[in-house]
């Protein structure tokens, strides 16, 4: 069975290794690697979530994911506000947004129904 979550959040996580590669080329490391880190960590979680062995390690695993979406969101708010290189990053923050929503919902209605 698919996951809309863990393709989108598997796509999101190959657009940030390629601005990551990137950044990289033009000597930045330290918020480009905070990006990477927080970026790929979302992917990695929803696919722990979906193999969880009870529906707490799901609620556990999708909230962390939710959380990483979420810090990801503010490294790309943080890296288009200091105008780090020359980078268009509108779209990556339109998809770590609608990660970060769509995470936070399967959170709260996994919760709701505990």
């Amino acid at each position: 069975m698919k996951s809309i979550v863990a393709e989108k959040s598997f796509e999101f996580s190959l657009k940030i290794v390629e601005l990551y590669q990137r950044l990289k080329l033009k000597n930045e490391f330290v918020l480009s690697k905070q990006l990477l880190r927080s970026a790929t960590s979302i992917g990695a979680n929803v696919e722990e979530a979906l193999a969880a062995q009870s529906r707490r390690d799901f609620l556990s695993k999708m909230s962390i994911a939710s959380k990483e979406a979420r810090e990801t969101r503010y490294w790309l708010r943080l890296m288009k506000a200091s105008k780090l290189e020359n980078e268009d990053y509108s779209a990556l923050l339109a998809q770590a947004e609608e990660l970060s929503r769509m995470l936070t919902s399967i959170v709260k209605t996994t919760g709701k129904n505990r």
